[in-house]
């Protein structure tokens, strides 16, 4: 079994950067896109969510040796962002499109990570298990 657990090509820190990233920008696209005047702060609430995740997976490169728990920190954000948006799309009634697509990113994005993780932690373990550790 090989030591580096890879989900779509990328590790999980990585993937933590990317997901960050795009919530980020998708969060400032979001706030100046809205049509209400004056803008609402709630746009960027999945800016709010990828800002952690970013940094997250930047302190995981930065410090390998406690990365499993800025990993584990991450999924908690995750878990969030998939509640939250599931949330939201609960009742969509009176919601705008740019409201929807935030709260269909955070689900999808969400789900993906989680699953990601969760690959990544039972990747570890079974290295564990099969080095007798």
């Amino acid at each position: 079994m090989e030591g580096i657990f890879t989900f779509m090509g990328m590790s999980v820190s990585n993937l933590a950067k990317l997901f960050g990233g795009i919530l980020v920008a998708w969060g400032v696209v979001a706030y100046f896109m809205q049509s209400s005047d004056p803008p609402s702060i709630t746009a960027m609430i999945p800016a709010f969510m990828g800002l952690p995740l970013l940094s997250l997976g930047l302190l995981s490169d930065w410090n390998e040796s406690n990365s499993h728990h800025y990993m584990h920190a991450a999924m908690v954000f995750a878990l969030l962002m998939v509640m939250g948006g599931a949330q939201g799309l609960l009742d969509i009634e009176g919601k705008s499109n740019l409201a929807l697509g935030s709260h269909i990113i955070l689900v999808v994005l969400g789900i993906i990570f989680m699953v990601a993780g969760i690959m990544s932690f039972r990747h570890a373990r079974k290295l564990r298990e099969s080095s007798g550790v």
